[in-house]
């Protein structure tokens, strides 16, 4: 049996046309019958490294049985001059998160995968505590099962206040070994109460590693922290079919802000 959670991850892979740019992770979620790929909004557009694909590519298994079979599926990321993605904002300001709809008739009619769904969010902040064990599944440095084509699991922690966004900002910190390449990967906890056997919750999406600036780079070692921004913004941006991802709409902005 394959742990469905690996189904929901695939690698992403940005583009400038044939140019080969970037790697890194994003996972399926589905609200009613509308499919979405999740990742970092710097993975698919960040100003301040120059970074502008304008395609992505991900992996899509296509027989449950044989992992081995899998298809590139590439989806543009602009049309006539608009994204096709969406991003959001919350109090804090910008938030590290994007949502690109993917086209399911452009998909292929045998697809072995798994997505989130609204009711694999956490409900309760007050159920999850400092401390508590978690999984980002990703493909960190592009590191995978390359004849089954899935993701690596890396275990973390919770590292700071869930619910209180730490530095005012819409993420929470973990405590985890992280690479480039893992940006976009769910950040997860064993237990949701779902209809299917993905029974994990999904708490955030992984950013980024965090690190001191003045850290002496002889004596002392890498934080080990990580920020995860927290996952309902999907609400907000899977929630409007119409117009989503023209490049002057407002920014979706997150239903809910924490303390």
């Amino acid at each position: 049996m394959i742990e469905p959670l690996l189904l929901t991850t695939a690698r992403v892979t940005t583009f400038i046309d044939a140019v080969l740019l970037t790697g890194a992770s994003g996972f399926f979620f589905s609200r009613e019958q509308r499919l979405f790929l999740v990742t970092s909004r710097h993975v698919l557009l960040d100003d301040a490294t120059g970074h502008h694909p304008n395609r992505i590519e991900i992996e899509l298994h296509t027989d449950a049985e044989n992992l081995t079979q899998q298809v590139q599926l590439s989806a543009p990321l602009y049309r006539d001059g608009q994204r096709l993605w969406r991003q959001g904002q919350d109090a804090g300001g910008d938030i590290d998160v994007a949502v690109l709809e993917l086209d399911r008739t452009a998909l292929p009619e045998a697809l072995a995968i798994r997505s989130f769904t609204p009711a694999h969010l956490q409900s309760a902040l007050e159920a999850v505590e400092v401390g508590d064990s978690l999984l980002i599944v990703g493909f960190p440095l592009g590191f995978h099962d390359t004849l089954h084509h899935l993701p690596v699991a890396r275990q973390a922690v919770i590292a700071s206040s869930f619910g209180l966004r730490f530095q005012g900002q819409g993420y929470f910190l973990t405590d985890g070994r992280t690479h480039r390449g893992t940006s976009g990967a769910p950040v997860v906890m064993r237990g949701a109460q779902t209809r299917d056997d993905l029974n994990w919750t999904l708490l955030g999406v992984h950013s980024a590693r965090i690190d001191m600036g003045g850290r002496d780079l002889q004596q002392d070692e890498s934080l080990g922290l990580n920020c995860a921004w927290y996952a309902d913004i999907l609400l907000t941006l899977t929630e409007d079919p119409e117009g989503s991802g023209t490049a002057d709409e407002d920014e979706a902005k997150a239903p809910s802000e924490r303390a």
